[in-house]
């Protein structure tokens, strides 16, 4: 087995950041030492990455992403193979997809077919959550059996009605279920049903264009759906989950739930961060490439997001990486917003933007890490496997420089999508090499891994609720 030596680098992880080699040995991290202490100065390895003016960080872990998954009439335009190319291009070494439970199908069903999607595909490692859309008693035995297989976590909707929607007995149930076999209920939080009715409404009214999407799907829905997916989950005694926060006052429920010490958690996404409905309203139709649910806010959101943040009452950073092409994709939705299928690209992007909000001022170096490395791994039951740089670790490693400035395009990335949503944004920072389980998969600017050689991970339970 090839003996790798990381040498010269600023070593950052979620607990600390210090100059110090990293040695190794194989797929795994053999050890850690300041340089000077003797130990270090006798590794031997095979191989030698001069870090020198670099960051060494751990490879990223999005809890959030959409390969080949099928919304609106159509499929999100990356497969488990452009996806976690691109993935690695931009630093995240493991992802954790969603399966999907097809109403009148089992639990199993659908995970065999996320299965096959993704075997032989990736080029990172990867694992699945598990989306329910038909609780009854048949699936909810089997949750049962996919968290002792390594499917630890379950997301329910209370949008999308007639599609993947669950009514509160549902979910209560589902809560219920996972309070006794350890799973995590993930919760796309917006109320589904008032939002059809203004659906309705804005489209018998003419009001049709992209930046209608943002108007129905309003912010108070989507605070009133945290504030009740909450106490549901207070009621069956089990942890929650909420995907993609967007609003303040969704923010704000989780702060208050969190006060509690409930065993309440929230993720964001770089969108919210940096778009808003500015982004919605571009004009000639183009307002369609920023369509995700829940949708881009007003700017003046964006604090609340980056404070709760800091605060840790939003604990992850993930993508809810679902990109759709605007030609022949986004445009079915032409005359009708709701038409629009519901997803943007991101999974390229997040640890860069992220260390940009490091530029900013926004956060910390540490904390970056934290909520994209190794908070993700520990709340879906990958740590510390994933998401740090350890002794024992997967050798997961990123070689990051801190100084190289980008121009982020629809020309430059891997992602498998016609547009950009960041297109022309001036970032500092940018992955140089990505090691995945010690072997280069991103080296000199360019790709050297391969479809086929990620690797399935089955999960423990979120580590939060030891």
């Amino acid at each position: 087995m090839t003996r790798t030596l990381i040498h010269g680098g600023l070593v950052i992880t979620a607990a600390d950041e210090v100059h110090a080699d990293v040695l190794i040995d194989g797929d795994r991290i053999a050890a850690v030492a300041t340089p000077g202490n003797g130990l270090a100065e006798s590794w031997a390895a095979e191989r030698t990455i001069d870090a020198t003016g670099r960051y060494v960080i751990p490879g990223g872990v999005d809890g959030h992403t959409h390969m080949d998954f099928p919304f609106g009439g159509t499929f999100s335009s990356d497969d488990f193979e452009t996806g976690t190319r691109a993935a690695a291009w931009g630093g995240t070494t493991t992802i954790v997809d969603f399966a999907v439970q097809k109403k009148g199908s089992a639990l199993r069903e659908g995970l065999d077919q996320w299965h096959a999607k993704a075997e032989g595909r990736c080029s990172i490692d990867y694992a699945f959550h598990m989306i329910l859309s038909d609780v009854h008693d048949g699936t909810l035995k089997e949750m049962d059996l996919l968290v002792d297989e390594g499917v630890t976590s379950f997301k329910l909707f209370m949008a999308y009605p007639g599609v993947f929607y669950s009514d509160d007995g549902q979910i209560l149930r589902a809560m219920q279920r996972s309070a006794g076999n350890g799973g995590l209920v993930m919760m796309h939080a917006e109320n589904g049903i008032a939002i059809d009715v203004l659906v309705e409404q804005a489209l018998a009214e003419g009001r049709t264009d992209p930046r209608y999407h943002g108007e129905v799907r309003r912010e108070l829905l989507e605070a009133e759906a945290t504030h009740r997916a909450i106490q549901l989950a207070r009621v069956a005694g089990s942890p929650l989950y909420v995907v993609h926060v967007s609003a303040e006052q969704a923010v704000a429920e989780l702060a208050a739930a969190r006060d509690r010490d409930l065993p309440v958690f929230g993720e964001t996404c770089p969108q919210y961060l940096y778009l808003s409905v500015d982004d919605l309203a571009e004009p000639d139709f183009h307002g369609a490439k920023y369509v995700c649910s829940t949708p881009l806010r007003p700017r003046e959101h964006q604090a609340a997001l980056w404070s709760g943040l800091r605060t840790n009452d939003l604990q992850v950073v993930s993508t809810d990486h679902c990109p759709f092409c605007f030609t022949g994709q986004k445009e079915l939705g032409r005359g009708d917003f709701s038409k629009i299928p519901n997803g943007m690209p991101g999974v390229e992007h997040r640890m860069d933007l992220l260390h940009q909000a490091v530029v900013d001022g926004h956060l910390t170096r540490r904390r970056w890490i934290d909520i994209a490395c190794a908070t993700p791994a520990r709340m879906f039951g990958l740590y510390p496997r994933k998401g740090t740089i350890a002794p024992g670790a997967d050798a997961d490693v990123v070689i990051y420089d801190p100084a190289a400035e980008q121009t982020l395009s629809a020309e430059t990335h891997h992602m498998n999508v016609d547009y950009s949503a960041y297109e022309g944004r001036r970032i500092t920072g940018r992955v140089e090499t990505v090691l995945s389980r010690g072997e280069p998969v991103i080296e000199g600017h360019g790709y050297t891994g391969r479809a086929g050689r990620g690797r399935y991970v089955p999960r423990g339970i979120c580590q939060f609720l030891n």
